[in-house]
């Protein structure tokens, strides 16, 4: 797929130009009626690469640790003396792995020097006067150093990129002569990125880095600890080693310390918060923050969970924007592409380029709150939204653990019986609900081992069109259209398949889902064995949701032991018994909630065979 020269930006309805536009008041071609323009030429723009040098030194070879950076920007700038802002990438996935729905890799030419970036950053944003930068992370691709898996040697070494940008620290060009960027760049950067690379751009955001000026963390995660352990309950074994191993460009004796870290430090044993997941954990440093932040995150996101979002989200006091989508791991660019294209540019214009363009005056949420129906609204969770307290029951249901329980069985046909599960049943709604925020359930249990999973989730029972997050491309098929969105050259064009929403007609969808060992219901820091005589409160933190519930539904809340589809449990083949009168849901919800009884609710049947999954490793 190329296209030559120029590109139609498809639903913006403008072709890209080169010739300059009238110069604005000041003095930028690119500015014109308040908004950036495409005047440069993105055929004839500098490419170059730079190496830049960071403070440390963990791959341990007595030199300090160097960030492959690739760099595109426009040509004509200099002879306008204009300096430029930059939209900066730093990504672990360059060379291994690919970035975008179609897996875009970066291409070199024959002297080394960047001819292809993934996606369509540069091609959109550098005719319009932005320069765009891809960095890779420490210990990938053309970096040296070794990938810590969000710890300091991948933050300090994208942070030592805008400190780069802005003079602060040097790089070197392949052929050993000084890299300068103050010349070209005005150093007001931008960091933006999916999955592991919104993570960073949250993690630099984190030190308070000066010219940093926004952020856009897309399916980010802010604490490796909750990517990688739901409370405890392990994800997958040694996934701090599997994801240094992933993404590692380095040869393999060159980071075994690094590795060997990785796998003591983590501390699969306990599944306990230690030092090692606080130096991972970008939340308590929020409030050094003072980048504007636009987040997007699917709300049905089961790899990049949302509890990522909402907890960083709340902590963050700068302006703000967030869209939340109805898909799982998908970046909006597949899912309302015109619009995202739009309000990205707008985003950029006013933090960027300082147009006051009016996008920070703005609802601040943006909410799918039907499959390809979005609303407005000025902040989030729902200010109407109010937590609902209720309790499970009037007596004592026991379970006993069942490792081979899959969800689908789990929370199918509510009225049966099915061992190794419990159904709670509230309904039907007399009228419709919402639930905006973070749910959590408090179980009074009494376990006869010294640790056990808990599991819950909560399930809207009642037939509906809902976005199939479940049923392949986490809610999204690619088409074999496809439309472009910047300017193009024999190496790099900017065209890309069409996406569509994936919908599905149900009678029941889970809306989330929470998970918590047992053991760790004291602190996260420590563990406390359950000793069998005894009665002990245990909350399960659910992931944060925005759903809407039609009146007739039936809201399900389903409880487990081990959960072997999203995560790696040890099962203890506990039995719990569990006090309802005193055990109690809470949501954050606006409309009414009945108390729990057995409404009637009938499910399509599920495959009566069932193989145990275990998780296997997912990389964000």
């Amino acid at each position: 797929m190329r296209r030559l020269a120029l590109a139609v930006v498809a639903g913006v309805g403008a072709t890209l130009a080169v010739t300059a536009a009238p110069a604005s008041a000041t003095g930028a071609p690119h500015i014109r009626n308040g908004e950036t323009v495409p005047v440069y030429s993105y055929t004839n723009a500098v490419r170059e690469s730079v190496w830049v040098q960071t403070p440390l030194d963990n791959d341990g070879d007595g030199k300090h640790d160097e960030i492959a950076v690739d760099i595109v920007r426009p040509r004509e700038t200099a002879a306008k003396h204009v300096k430029v802002p930059v939209i900066l990438e730093g990504s672990p996935y360059y060379s291994c792995c690919g970035r975008g729905n179609e897996s875009e890799l970066k291409t070199y030419d024959a002297n080394g020097v960047i001819a292809k970036q993934p996606l369509f950053y540069d091609n959109y944003f550098v005719p319009r006067g932005y320069a765009f930068v891809a960095a890779d992370l420490a210990g990938t691709n053309r970096s040296t150093g070794c990938m810590d898996v969000g710890g300091r040697e991948e933050v300090l070494g994208a942070k030592a990129v805008i400190d780069w940008l802005n003079g602060r620290v040097t790089a070197r060009y392949a052929d050993g002569t000084p890299a300068v960027a103050t010349g070209w760049t005005n150093g007001r950067t931008g960091m933006i990125g999916k999955s592991w690379d919104g993570s960073v751009a949250n993690g630099v955001a984190a030190t308070g880095v000066r010219g940093l000026e926004t952020i856009v963390p897309i399916s980010a995660i802010s604490s490796w600890y909750d990517y990688e352990r739901f409370n405890g309950v392990l994800r997958s074994p040694d996934y701090p080693e599997f994801l240094h191993s992933y993404v590692s460009g380095r040869p393999e004796e060159a980071c075994a310390d690094v590795l060997a870290e990785l796998d003591q430090d983590s501390d699969d044993a306990t599944g306990d918060y230690n030092a090692f997941w606080a130096a991972r954990n970008f939340r308590p440093d929020a409030r050094k923050v003072h980048a504007s932040v636009f987040v997007a995150h699917g709300i049905n996101d089961t790899n990049v969970t949302t509890s990522q979002f909402a907890q960083w989200w709340s902590r963050l006091d700068v302006p703000k924007k967030i869209w939340i989508s109805q898909e799982g791991h998908v970046d909006p660019f597949d899912i309302r592409r015109g619009e995202w294209v739009g309000t990205l540019h707008r985003w950029f214009d006013r933090y960027l380029q300082g147009l006051h363009n009016g996008i920070d005056k703005e609802p601040a949420v943006s909410i799918e709150t039907a499959p390809g129906t979005w609303a407005n609204e000025r902040s989030w969770p729902a200010p109407a939204a109010r937590p609902v307290s209720v309790t499970l029951g009037t007596g004592v249901r026991t379970w006993t653990d069942d490792p081979g329980l899959d969800e689908a069985t789990a929370v199918a046909d509510p009225n049966t019986e099915v061992p190794g599960r419990v159904a709670i049943l509230f309904g039907p709604l007399t009228s419709d609900i919402r639930i905006s925020g973070t749910p959590s359930v408090t179980l009074r249990v009494k376990v006869d081992k010294p640790t056990t999973e808990l599991t819950a989730r909560l399930v809207d029972y009642g037939t509906g069109t809902r976005v199939d997050y479940q049923g392949g491309g986490d809610g999204i098929r690619t088409l074999t259209t496809e439309s472009c969105w910047g300017a193009s050259t024999p190496a790099d064009d900017a065209c890309y398949k069409d996406t569509a929403e994936r919908v599905v007609t149900s009678d029941h969808a889970v809306l989330t889902r929470g998970w918590q060992d047992a053991a760790h219901h004291v602190s996260l820091r420590f563990t406390t064995p359950l000793l069998p005589d005894r009665w002990y409160s245990v909350t399960v933190p659910l992931q944060a949701t925005d759903q809407r519930i039609a009146a007739g539904h039936v809201l399900g809340l389903i409880l487990q032991a081990s959960d072997n589809e999203y995560s790696s449990p040890q099962s203890t083949g506990a039995t719990i018994q569990l006090d309802t009168r005193r055990s109690r849901l809470t949501l954050p919800m606006t409309g009414h909630l009945p108390k729990a009884g057995n409404p009637v609710v009938t499910t399509a049947p599920v495959p009566s065979t069932f193989a145990p999954r275990h998780f296997s490793p997912i990389v964000p």
